[in-house]
């Protein structure tokens, strides 16, 4: 039975692979166009040449203004067929096509005409087509049929133009924001998709109003609202005004509550789901309100339906917050018998997903069940995973790894059993990063976990017998001679380490002379046994290697030569004081010269281990010192702090705010993380801190920064803190000037100074004297994609044809060998920090081109769009072809500029 299924898979990969679109080019299709011209129109012809017009459109094949212009008008001849589904093709390809404004002019009339037709399906795409194509003054000419069309009785014609509304909301709002009595009379349309589409759109028209949408959600969640579809999005918006409600301080009985509880009731499956999802994720839920959602997410993972299964499971999965905190108090209950475990048997429920035939599924309800279930578990659970592991492909394994890591840290006594799964399923097949996410788990117990460390660093010597890669190995063999000289019998590694120099390739080899040259100088015992195998490994093929040996055997005295005292082994084995990362950095930078090159002048913040980072969520910056909630309301906030300092207040208009940048690792002493606010003349970093320790008080704080990797910029003002509590968290500022209108780059250091003053516990006072101390901070760069703002447009086509297409720049550039176009295109979009259209950031796979369109605005407001088209070749070479038009021909050079030096 085997190979006939075998046989229909290749079957099925073969008919999936097949395109009807298949090797068309542009040039013979428009030479098909003509057929549009003929006397006696074939509309089963027309309709083929414009299903391949629209495939050659959507694959970002583009058009000149001639040759669209040509298709257009042949187009507009097709008006005269009377067949339907050629009618609804032609509609379909004015819209792609979006002809200019003087264009328009040409269908409008047409247009119009079907829009009062008597043919519904005619009225419905006329009013979606005239939405796209027209501007504000022929809109004010339609309006008024706009306004029939939402109150008309066929709800295909009201639904196409409550569509339509949404649309033009964002290009003229003024216009529709008039239309709201219409749209509040489709809300209480019998037809699910009017009230579906008519909820939307009247909530966008409020939107900015925060008393008109809680007034809004007050009146419909009575009642009023029947479709399925429009009562999901009534739960969503009930449940932002909850949110609003909560961060503006209001207290008391949490509003609206009852009407997502009445939800869980509703007969539609959909809208249980969302209203269970809502109450899960809301902020400081409690018991009794989380209680009837579980128990409605409890029936659904038994439901029948794969869709049901993974809508809970997931549900259960992304609130593992307040789950994992419901579990807890539920457990409590349970032991004073106040209280059913409800959860507990969510638990049992979700077990029984392991073996779910839906991978999907499967993957979330393991995951869920080690993020909430209880110490008692984690045996029984570890049997159900290790049949499951097997049938799962790697990606679904990293997640189900990362899980374990995080349980392990969370019941540290269960140590053996979780370190026995991970070192079983290190030595089965998969790929790098898979076993990569093994290693950093086993590293991360073993530092953690202080009785795991000899039997963790046995598995790993057992795993590095047969690695395949490389750089694990290297790793694991660092990792080693750390950690093994500490053990209480370090001899038993050594067998494992000496074994690479003979079976591996040249880079492992000098990781492991390395690693046991470290075993010498720790071990005292060791020592002539490591001599006797260095002396070994000075005959090796290598350069590296016997390099390695030969100055690892002169600093340990084995040839006499040198002592090994004190400041050898500080040399060769101390910590170097700053990260590697730096030090290649700032080598890179040094330009030889006379004077030497100062190890002092690398920053010496510390980072962690990139074997194996621990994932431990450290404190997070609170109140000011948190990036804000929203990005939409973010830059109106930044824009009124910074206008209320009187330093900054003469800077002018804030053209742009970044995210916030950190500056420290997680769970160090300060947490501190800067927003670079950037004006046309000026730059200001906002460094956001909170001090983390209970018995210390900082007061003078402020950060120095060191400009000297940043020539255009010279510092103008600073504003330090006066005092920063523990957990209260402020803000310093540090201001710089620039050339105008010029998107100067450059790296800068940070020192953050302050005084430390002692705090008595127990009467909260600090102490009068205090004590100057200064933190480095990680280097901050500006770059070039801080001088552009993400701004999207609404059609892409128009906005590139209404530019000068004379003053549009074209180049190309090779990208060298990636691994997808994907990445390619993201490092284009991140070195560009320009906004993706109309989904083009997203790739088909194993697609060979792929066209990329960006916008944005470049400092001084100037408008930008670029279209990057990109090809891989069979060895994953990638080029671009890289087309930018601006309203400032200078803008579009500097584009061009940024790519060629990134």
């Amino acid at each position: 039975m085997a190979q006939p299924f075998v046989k229909k898979d290749d079957d099925h990969d073969d008919e999936m692979e097949y395109s009807p679109f298949m090797g068309i080019e542009k040039g013979a299709v428009l030479q098909e166009a003509r057929v549009f011209n003929d006397a006696q129109v074939d509309p089963r012809r027309c309709s083929q040449v414009i299903t391949k017009l629209l495939y050659l459109l959507n694959q970002g094949e583009s058009f000149t203004k001639v040759e669209a212009t040509e298709v257009f008008f042949s187009v507009t001849k097709l008006f005269q067929s009377k067949d339907t589904g050629l009618r609804r093709m032609v509609y379909l390809i004015i819209k792609e096509l979006s002809p200019s404004s003087d264009e328009v002019i040409i269908v409008t009339s047409s247009l119009m005409k079907d829009m009062n037709s008597k043919i519904d399906m005619y009225r419905a795409n006329a009013i979606r087509v005239l939405c796209r194509i027209i501007d504000g003054t022929l809109l004010t000419q339609i309006e008024r049929y706009l306004k029939q069309a939402i109150v008309d009785k066929n709800p295909v014609v009201s639904s196409a133009a409550l569509v339509s509304g949404l649309h033009l909301l964002r290009t003229n709002p003024e216009i529709v924001k008039r239309w709201s009595n219409e749209v509040q009379e489709g809300v209480q349309s019998r037809s699910a998709l009017v009230q579906f589409h008519a909820l939307a759109l009247l909530h966008q028209i409020r939107q900015n109003d925060r008393l008109a949408v809680s007034k809004l959600v007050g009146s419909l969640t009575r009642g009023s609202v029947r479709s399925p579809l429009a009562q999901c999005l009534l739960i969503r918006y009930t449940s932002q005004v909850i949110r609003d409600m909560s961060n503006h301080g209001q207290s008391g009985e949490r509003p609206f509550y009852e009407f997502l509880e009445s939800c869980l009731r509703h007969k539609a499956e959909m809208v249980i789901l969302e209203a269970a999802r809502a109450i899960t994720e809301l902020d400081g839920v409690t018991s009794r309100e989380l209680t009837p959602a579980i128990t409605v997410l409890q029936l659904f993972l038994s439901s029948p339906k794969p869709v049901l299964r993974f809508a809970a499971v997931r549900t259960l999965n992304k609130g593992k917050e307040n789950v994992s905190l419901y579990t807890k108090r539920k457990f409590d209950a349970q032991v004073s018998m106040t209280h059913p475990m409800a959860v507990t048997n969510c638990n049992i429920d979700m077990e029984s997903l392991i073996s779910d035939q839906n991978r999907s599924i499967a993957t979330l309800a393991i995951t869920t069940l080690l993020k909430t279930g209880n110490e008692s578990s984690v045996e029984r659970l570890m049997k159900q995973i290790t049949n499951f592991m097997s049938d799962i492909a790697d990606e679904f394994k990293i997640v189900v790894v990362d899980a374990i890591r995080s349980l392990c840290v969370k019941f540290p006594l269960k140590y053996r059993s979780l370190m026995t799964f991970l070192s079983n399923i290190l030595r089965e097949e998969g790929g790098f990063e898979y076993k990569r996410a093994i290693v950093d788990s086993i590293v991360t117990i073993i530092r953690d976990i202080p009785d795991a460390k000899e039997g963790g660093l046995l598995h790993l010597c057992e795993f590095i017998e047969d690695c395949e890669f490389t750089y694990l190995s290297t790793q694991i063999l660092h990792f080693l001679g750390i950690e093994g000289p500490k053990t209480s019998d370090p001899s038993k590694y050594i067998r494992y380490i000496y074994n690479r120099v003979h079976l591996e390739n040249a880079t492992v080899r000098a990781a492991a002379v390395s690693t046991l040259a470290k075993f010498g100088f720790m071990v005292e015992s060791l020592k002539p046994r490591i001599t006797v195998l260095l002396k070994r490994c000075i005959y090796d093929s290598d350069d590296e290697v016997r390099d390695r040996a030969t100055l690892f055997l002169s600093v340990l005295g084995g040839d006499g030569t040198l002592d090994a005292d004190k400041d050898s082994k500080e040399f060769l084995f101390g910590s170097l004081e700053v990260p590697l990362a730096n030090m290649e950095t700032s080598l890179k930078n040094y330009d030889p010269s006379e004077e030497a090159f100062d190890i002092n002048s690398v920053p010496k913040e510390v980072k962690s281990q990139p074997l194996a980072e621990k994932k431990a969520q450290g404190k997070k910056p609170t109140g000011l010192g948190a990036p804000p909630a929203a990005p939409a309301s973010g830059f109106e906030g930044y824009e009124r702090l910074l206008s209320s300092i009187p330093e900054f207040a003469s800077f002018g208009k804030l053209f742009k705010s970044s995210s916030p940048v950190e500056l420290t690792e997680a769970e160090t002493e300060y947490a501190v993380n800067v927003v670079k606010h950037i004006f046309d003349n000026h730059v200001v970093f906002q460094y956001n801190c909170t001090n983390t320790i209970p018995e210390q008080l900082l007061e003078r704080v402020n950060v120095i920064v060191d400009a000297s990797e940043a020539e255009e910029f010279s510092e103008i003002t600073s504003k330090a803190l006066n005092s920063l509590p523990y957990d209260s968290p402020g803000q310093a500022f540090v201001a710089f000037e620039k050339p105008a209108g010029v998107p100067a780059v450059g790296k800068f250091s940070n020192t953050l100074t302050f005084v430390v003053k002692e705090v008595d516990p127990s009467t909260g006072e600090a102490e009068d004297d205090g004590v100057e101390d200064e933190y480095q901070l990680e280097d901050l760069e500006v770059v070039s994609a801080d001088y552009i703002l993400k701004v999207s447009v609404s059609n892409f086509r128009n906005a590139w044809e209404s530019m000068n297409e004379e003053d549009e720049h074209v180049d190309e550039y090779g990208l060298g060998q990636r691994e997808s176009l994907g990445e390619a295109i993201k490092a284009v979009i991140d070195l560009l920090g320009m906004q993706p259209c109309e989904g083009t950031e997203t790739v088909p796979s194993n697609a060979r081109s792929h066209t990329c369109l960006l916008s944005g605005v470049y400092i001084g407001n100037v408008k930008v769009l670029v279209r990057a088209q990109f090809g891989m070749d069979s060895s994953k070479e990638i080029a671009m072809k890289l087309a930018v038009r601006a309203e400032d021909v200078s803008v579009a050079e500097a584009i061009h500029e940024i790519v060629a030096n990134g």
